[in-house]
């Protein structure tokens, strides 16, 4: 089935590139809309073509600035609601303060339930994002999410790699799941860190679980923000024994100081990320794999109304 003229996809100013990619691999044209601001800073949309009872999909990542990216997500669902779309779809790759998503300490917020209510107030009906920090988010919503997952992008491009005496090794306990279901992709045995966050930002690594002796790790994650838990768990490795010839895979590559320089470990041997956040540092070794067919494959199913379900697993 060919993908229908009521079909429009608009792009929001986090990640222009990701977005005129997912248009490619769709064979349609971006709809027409400009994104600016007014002088004091306010975020200003105009939907420069009719959409009318149209199936409209929003590529943005709520990346950083994240309050500057969200917010204008937020107002272009708003202006595609009141110019009367029939179906409006937020597309959010990365999908910020997914990390608040529950309370630590006393009198702390749920940001990540907030921003939930945020998009389905603006007049979200359908929400598709990749990898999520944590799965129970799926739950904070009302509207139906399409939780998508980078690992058989990540999984075929290390297939075409040298995995002689390679181990997948989860930094944590909450990724465990993820990762066995990498190793079982690759055919690779599991091992896992142990760690105990000692700040918001800040985590220690205290045990690793399984042999890692004499093999050659590849640390996966959900994201590197300050690789503070990568550089760690790779010290921790090194100590045990594992070769000094590491690979590091993650879905969204944050890359917030000082993670380009802790990334630059001697050990590492290659960064794989996508592309659901735009590369703002200079990192060495990197691989960039795009998840643009991977989105439009979703957008393609979800306007004609097929099972988005193939996608969800490796």
């Amino acid at each position: 089935m060919r993908i229908g003229e009521d079909l429009k996809l608009f792009r929001g100013t986090s990640t222009p590139e990701l977005a005129s990619s997912v248009a490619r691999h769709l064979g349609v044209p971006l709809a027409h809309g400009t994104v600016s601001q007014f002088p004091d800073g306010d975020t200003r949309i105009m939907i420069e073509e009719s959409v009318r009872g149209a199936d409209c999909y929003i590529v943005q990542s709520t990346c950083a600035p994240v309050n500057h990216n969200l917010m204008e997500l937020l107002v272009l669902i708003d202006a595609l609601r009141r110019a009367s779309a029939w179906r409006i779809n937020a597309v959010v790759p990365y999908f910020g303060y997914a990390r608040q998503d529950k309370k630590v300490q006393a009198r702390e917020p749920i940001t990540a339930k907030l921003v939930a209510n945020l998009l389905e107030k603006a007049g979200a009906d359908r929400v598709i994002s990749i990898d999520l920090h944590a799965g129970q988010i799926q739950g904070f919503f009302d509207v139906p999410l399409d939780h998508l997952t980078a690992l058989p992008i990540l999984g075929d491009h290390l297939r075409q790699t040298d995995l002689t005496d390679s181990i997948v090794v989860s930094p944590d306990v909450g990724r465990a799941t993820e990762a066995r279901r990498l190793a079982n992709f690759l055919n690779l045995p599991l091992a896992m860190l142990y760690k105990r966050r000692t700040s918001p930002t800040d985590t220690h690594v205290t045990h690793v679980i399984g042999d890692v002796e004499g093999k050659r790790p590849i640390l996966i994650d959900d994201m590197i923000s300050t690789a503070g838990t990568m550089r760690q768990g790779i010290e921790a490795l090194l100590r045990l024994g594992a070769q000094p010839d590491i690979k590091v895979a993650a879905t969204h590559a944050v890359f917030t100081p000082p993670a380009a320089e802790r990334l630059t470990h001697p050990a590492i041997t290659g960064v794989i990320v996508t592309d659901t956040v735009p590369l703002r540092q200079d990192v060495p070794h990197v691989t960039v794999l795009s998840v643009a067919p991977l989105l439009a494959k979703a957008i393609r199913n979800v306007h004609q109304h097929a099972s988005v379900s193939s996608l969800f697993t490796t």
